[in-house]
């Protein structure tokens, strides 16, 4: 399945725009993109934490894809 993915942030800059396309198999789950993502883009690695939303909320690592998601990479924020 593709599966489109939002970019925000420092992550927009690792992975060089503010949305990607990936192929998944079906059933993937968060944490199948998840890594994923981070052999693609081995800096996602670096960060302190980031999160998956999938349709505007936070998603729990075992949560299986749909191709329809719309799906973001949460970068981390820093309050102040």
């Amino acid at each position: 399945m593709k599966v489109k993915i939002l970019t925000f942030g420092i992550t927009k800059e690792i992975v060089g725009d503010t949305r990607v396309e990936l192929e998944l198999v079906d059933d993937s789950t968060v944490s199948d993109l998840k890594n994923r993502l981070e052999l693609l883009y081995p800096a996602l690695r670096t960060l302190k934490s980031y999160f998956i939303a999938i349709n505007d909320e936070y998603a729990s690592i075992d949560q299986r894809l749909l191709s329809s998601d719309e799906i973001a990479i949460i970068p981390p924020v820093s309050g102040g």
